[in-house]
C-alpha cells in the first residue's frame, strides 16, 4: 500500500468501527503463527494511553498491523520518537498517525496546572506548548493544537523521521477521536 492507501484503509476501519460492523480479520491463532517471524506494521499510531480510545479496535485492524504507541497526551518524547525511529528505519512503516480525543485527561490537566508531582508535572510540561499555541482553553482546541504540535515534534527532533519524510518515504498526520461517536477526524 501506498501512503494515501494507508490513510484510506484507516478511515475504511474507522467507518466499520463507528457502523458496529467490525471484520475481526486477523486476530486469530493463524495470524499470531504467521507473525512469529516478523512484524510489517503498514501504520503507526502515537495515541494517548485513555482507555477509551483504543487504536486496533478504532481502526478495525487485526494483529501487526499497527505499530502502536500510547501515553498520556499522546506526546512525543524520547521514548515514544525512539520508538517510531524503530518502525520507520527498521519495519519500513510509511504512516504515523498522531490522534489526540476528546476530553483528554493529560490536556484537561495541563489547564488546570497546580502540582501534580513530579512525573505527572514533566509529563504535562509537555503539553504547555500546545496550551500556551492554541488561543483557547478549549480542552478539544488544545487537544488538536497539541496533535500538530506532537507530529512536528517528531520531524524536529528526530534525524530518521526528518529525513523518511523529506524523501517521501515517510507520511505524518494528525487526528482528532470522536468519544461519542467513535469516529476519527484527519486534520
Amino acid at each position: 500500500m501506498n501512503q494515501d492507501q494507508v490513510i484510506e484503509r484507516l478511515k475504511s476501519g474507522n467507518e466499520r468501527f463507528i457502523s458496529n460492523k467490525l471484520n475481526g480479520e486477523m486476530q486469530n491463532d493463524q495470524r499470531r503463527s504467521e507473525l512469529t517471524g516478523g512484524q510489517s506494521p503498514w501504520a503507526i499510531v502515537l495515541s494517548c494511553a485513555d482507555s477509551r480510545v483504543v487504536p486496533e479496535i478504532t481502526f478495525d485492524t487485526g494483529l501487526g498491523e499497527l505499530f502502536v504507541l500510547r501515553v498520556a497526551g499522546n506526546i512525543a518524547n524520547t521514548d515514544t520518537i525512539a520508538s517510531i525511529e524503530y518502525a520507520v528505519a527498521h519495519l519500513g512503516t510509511e504512516v504515523i498517525v498522531v490522534m489526540g480525543h476528546e476530553s483528554c485527561g493529560a490536556v484537561g490537566a495541563a489547564l488546570a496546572g497546580g502540582d501534580n508531582g513530579y512525573n505527572l508535572n514533566h509529563l504535562l510540561a509537555q503539553i504547555a506548548p500546545a496550551k500556551a499555541q492554541a488561543g483557547s482553553d478549549d480542552v478539544n482546541v488544545v487537544v488538536k493544537k497539541n496533535a500538530e504540535l506532537s507530529a512536528k515534534d517528531l520531524y524536529n527532533r528526530s534525524s530518521i523521521i526528518k529525513g523518511a519524510v523529506d524523501n517521501s518515504k515517510l507520511k505524518i498526520v494528525t487526528a482528532f477521536y470522536n468519544l461519542g461517536s467513535g469516529k476519527v477526524d484527519f486534520l
